[in-house]
């Protein structure tokens, strides 16, 4: 498959769309808590570490260290 593949190009715009509403969604989720509250809400909610960056305007590594111990209570049950 090529990028002018019909196939590819409606998956290209999929993958777009999918994108955006995560970020509409992201921002509705926490507009009034801290970036604290909001990062741990979207990695609760499944998004990855550089999804939830860039939502947020931030690093990966910020987000990494924001949500550091989310990964250490689900680790100690």
């Amino acid at each position: 498959m090529t990028d002018k593949d019909p196939t590819v190009q409606i998956l290209a715009r999929i993958l777009e769309k999918i994108e955006i509403l995560i970020n509409v969604t992201s921002i509705q989720v926490g507009s009034d808590k801290s970036l604290t509250e909001r990062a741990r809400l979207l990695k609760v909610a499944g998004l990855d570490n550089h999804t939830i960056a860039d939502v947020l305007n931030t690093s990966a590594a910020t987000i990494r260290t924001l949500t550091s111990n989310l990964r250490g209570a689900k680790g100690r049950r």
